[in-house]
């Protein structure tokens, strides 16, 4: 559905994307994760032909951005951060607006405009100004816009920057909703948005692309962490924990009924589970949990952003 090859975008002496390369299937719900200034929101400028790329390709549905990019339009939703509504106008006026830009006749408008507006929520504000809309109305209005149409692409640059948490929520589960239908790239540093939305994750950092895959496959990229419920004198347990040499470091997380949850990073290359079982076992101690797991999304996203790879 969506293709990048080798795309590249400067402004003077600055890269803002370094030639990244990248692939989305069709009912794929994507996260595009990145620090502010990585080069998210240029990329998507360039996939939906707001902006053309300096060398490289992208194509969508098969229509490359720069040279069928009115195809590529009819074929993408576009939400950017900032939705691009008229304010002065009722919500279902702006839409009508919308639809009559997208060359929508005025039956196939009247047939569809109930179903963004039951899938968007907004059967409450129709009337109202946009103007008097909370920004989470007008981030479902901008969402009713990119939708209007029935696209095949949905591209999300923010889209629940500056919601409540109520909002945030309601915004995530419309995504899903629509990913179930529609092909979603979903652009954002905000790491539970991907968790709690995507099936998969791009990272990109200074222009590059450094990591990409399902979320078990980028949280299996870094070091897996060890986890030991243990009940006992928590300093006394820490210190034998910190040195039997297999963990690099040792940070109790929580207290309950007496057990002390520990979480261990073992040293490079090493699985420490068993050795920490026979730890335990050596030393009396009572153990109601033992388990080793990756990274979280949260821990991989800092180890490769920070590390500038």
């Amino acid at each position: 559905m969506i293709q990048v090859q080798n795309l590249k975008k400067t402004y003077g002496t600055i890269t803002a994307v370094d030639d990244i390369s990248f692939e989305v299937q069709k009912g794929d719900i994507i996260g595009f994760l990145g620090p502010n200034g990585a080069g998210k929101t240029t990329t998507m400028k360039i996939l939906t032909c707001f902006l053309g790329a300096t060398s490289g390709t992208a194509s969508i549905g098969g229509f490359d951005v720069e040279k069928d990019s009115f195809e590529v339009r009819k074929r993408i939703g576009y939400l950017p951060e900032n939705a691009p509504l008229y304010t002065d106008l009722d919500v279902l006026s702006f839409l009508r607006f919308i639809a009559e830009i997208r060359q929508i006749d005025t039956a196939k408008f009247a047939s569809k405009i109930d179903e963004i507006i039951i899938t968007c929520g907004l059967k409450s504000v129709l009337r109202r100004p946009i103007s008097q809309l909370s920004k989470g109305f007008r981030q479902r209005v901008g969402l009713a816009q990119a939708m209007i149409h029935d696209p095949d692409v949905l591209i999300l640059d923010e889209p629940t920057s500056g919601l409540d948490p109520n909002q945030i929520i309601e915004i995530r589960e419309l995504i899903k909703r629509i990913g179930r239908e529609k092909t979603v790239i979903l652009s954002t540093h905000i790491l539970p948005e991907v968790s709690a939305t995507c099936s998969r994750a791009i990272i990109i950092n200074r222009g590059k692309i450094i990591a990409q895959g399902t979320l078990d496959e980028l949280s299996s990229m870094s070091k897996e962490y060890v986890y030991a419920k243990i009940r006992g004198d928590r300093s006394q347990i820490e210190e034998k924990l910190r040195s039997f040499g297999g963990a690099q470091s040792v940070e109790a997380t929580g207290e309950s009924d007496g057990f002390t949850m520990f979480k261990l990073h073992p040293v490079s290359g090493r699985r420490i589970a068993e050795d920490v079982f026979k730890l335990a076992v050596a030393n009396g101690w009572s153990m109601s949990e033992l388990k080793a797991e990756g990274a979280s999304l949260e821990e991989v996203f800092t180890q490769l952003t920070r590390s500038g790879q």
